[in-house]
């Protein structure tokens, strides 16, 4: 004897008219977290691969990483920008992954709410710092002591 489930309709294969999907917002913007986490992934991949063979690689290896070799990496547009894009990424990216775990495991709307607004604090407040950090760093600071400055900047 054959047992038909509720949510099959039966002998067609198809699921049963009260089970049918609905288009939300929510959806979408579920697919589209999804394709970001992704796509970023791969372009993560690139980012770090390439940050980790500059800087590891290349040269001296690491034995040149100090204070000097991140003064002029960040002295290059180029690599404020690559370094930019690996933090907003990085963050972005686990951000949403960690925003996915709340969804998943956090049972009541008020833990749920306040889990996430504790991440996106922290989140705005790395990529703002991180940004500032990035654009603003000065590796030749006025009124400083000859001897702590790096070699490339002038005398004062």
């Amino acid at each position: 004897m054959a047992v038909t489930s509720e949510i099959q309709a039966p002998r067609s294969g198809r699921i049963a008219p009260k089970y049918t999907r609905h288009g939300s917002s929510r959806g979408n913007f579920e697919m589209l977290a999804w394709l970001f986490m992704r796509v970023s992934g791969l372009v993560l991949v690139v980012l770090v691969f390439g940050h980790l063979f500059v800087n590891l690689m290349v040269g001296e290896g690491v034995h040149a990483i100090d204070f000097g070799f991140v003064a002029g990496k960040w002295a290059d547009p180029f690599w404020q920008i690559w370094d930019l894009a690996m933090l907003w990424l990085a963050m972005l990216h686990g951000t949403n992954g960690v925003r996915t775990i709340i969804n998943d495991y956090a049972d009541k709307d008020g833990t749920r709410f306040w889990l996430k607004s504790v991440l996106y604090a922290a989140t705005a407040v790395i990529i703002v710092l991180g940004t500032l950090v990035i654009f603003t760093f000065d590796p030749c600071p006025p009124n400083a002591a000859a001897e702590l400055l790096p070699s490339f900047c002038p005398a004062p």
